[in-house]
């Protein structure tokens, strides 16, 4: 299929010379001899590209340029003018033209700017087209009424430039929510830089934060950039905030005070724009009374707190969080697609999970991996998760725990774990043998001594 070009102009030599040039080159010509017709063919044939004149009875090109772009933003506009002058392309420019071209118009330069308008454009549907990806990517699953808030809080934040702290246990998702706010924001095509508060240590974080100059200290063999410069423009995410020294949140709440900072052993002052999003899994109330965190910098970060539910609040999103995570865990080619019976659904949402959604994503790769059949049964899903494996293994426990002979207790150990493989590979003896790594005459022979029956 061949790109169209819309060319409007009020003379006709323009539009017959430029359209039949443009059809040798393979292009689909359509015209319109005046902004009122060029909104109409607009409308009705959605062409890839528009070459219009400034000058034009009726509505003139820059008043065309703006209502073309109203009603599709993401169209290439070329204007082409015989009185061109710097105001004029500055004002087409900054109502979103790709290029400006003189008359008499040169055939190549006008086939150079349209294939160049038209790969821009490509460039930019793949971008969007990423970033909508990326979205999906980030997207807080579930379908819970807990959920549902979340994601209002978040479509009603991001597109301010509002300072968020987002507060809930370690591994709710927080670092998700940051990156979903800061897709939906008008700071998307720029970065977002995370700092793992935590993970720093305090004699580095300075330097991680603002850049340090060659030599500033023993190490500094060269000039570093800091996060908040690498962060420009964009957001910078303060994960576990909470986790920072009181003398490092001073310098924080100073450069988010000033929106300005110097790189250690540097004297140029840097100005930065960045949006800053916070994440703690403590209390920062109870940090601030207990004297481990300024309750200025927490009123800073704290313009807009979003609160990530725990697992165990939403219980009901655990069948959806599942399939999701099989579905990926396919894509990463850990295994064949896995399913659930329903025991094991019911198993899994009676869990308190403690880890919350990490814990979750990480059993299913667990299974995924360690399960060789498609379904996923009761039998599969160990202790915590499974009550009936703990108190199985509980009670293993304290029988071996009564034992006083270690020969005894490790044969008592032997009879329960040969029993339990048997059991999992459906008393299948070479089975059992090669997933626990022995040879089947051994396995055999371990049977008949600790008189496990093989089935």
């Amino acid at each position: 299929m061949f790109p169209s070009v819309l060319i409007v102009d009020d003379e006709p030599s323009i539009r017959n010379s430029l359209g039949g040039l443009l059809s040798d080159e393979g292009f689909e010509v359509l015209t319109a001899s005046n902004g009122y017709e060029a909104l109409k063919v607009m409308d009705k044939d959605s062409p890839d590209l528009v070459l219009l004149d400034i000058w034009m009875p009726g509505i003139d090109g820059i008043e065309t340029l703006k209502e073309i772009k109203k009603s599709n933003p993401y169209i290439q506009v070329i204007i082409i003018t015989g009185h061109g002058n710097v105001e004029t392309a500055v004002k087409a420019t900054k109502l979103g033209a790709f290029d400006l071209i003189q008359k008499p118009l040169s055939i190549d330069k006008v086939i150079l700017s349209i294939n160049n308008a038209l790969n821009f454009r490509r460039l930019e549907e793949e971008n969007r087209y990423l970033r909508k990806k990326t979205l999906e990517k980030h997207s807080i699953t579930g379908n819970s009424p807990l959920v549902t808030q979340l994601r209002g809080q978040i479509n009603a934040v991001a597109p301010t430039d509002s300072s968020v702290l987002v507060g809930g246990e370690n591994g709710t998702g927080k670092e998700l929510v940051a990156r979903t706010i800061h897709q939906l924001s008008s700071r998307n095509e720029f970065p977002l830089i995370d700092v793992n508060c935590a993970a720093i240590p305090e004699e580095l974080i300075e330097s991680e934060l603002f850049g340090h100059e060659k030599g500033s200290f023993t190490g500094a063999i060269s000039k570093k950039i800091g996060k908040f410069e690498l962060a420009s423009n964009g957001t910078i995410f303060l994960d576990e905030i909470g986790d920072m020294s009181l003398v490092t949140q001073a310098k924080i709440l100073r450069v988010l005070q000033e929106q300005q900072f110097q790189r250690v052993g540097g004297s140029r002052t840097l100005k930065v724009n960045v949006r800053v999003i916070a994440a703690s899994n403590k209390n920062l109330e109870k940090e601030i009374k207990a004297g481990k965190f300024r309750e200025d910098l927490y009123y800073r970060i704290n313009v807009v707190p979003v609160r990530v539910p725990a697992l165990r609040e939403r219980h009901e999103d655990i069948p959806l969080l599942v399939e999701t995570f099989f579905d990926e865990n396919t894509r990463k080619g850990l295994g064949p697609r896995k399913q659930m019976d329903a025991e094991v659904m019911a198993i899994l949402c009676d869990y308190h999970w403690p880890g919350n959604v990490r814990e979750l994503k990480n059993l299913t790769e667990r299974l995924t991996i360690m399960v060789e059949g498609e379904t996923i049964h009761a039998a599969d899903v160990p202790a915590p998760y499974n009550p009936v494996a703990a108190d199985e293994a509980a009670g293993t426990e304290v029988a071996f725990l009564k034992l006083n002979s270690f020969k005894e207790a490790k044969k008592s150990f032997e009879r329960e774990y040969i029993r339990k493989k048997l059991v999992e590979n459906d008393h299948n003896v070479s089975k059992t043998a090669r997933v626990i790594g022995v040879e089947r005459s051994y396995l055999h022979k371990k049977i008949k001594q600790i008189g496990v029956k093989a089935g």
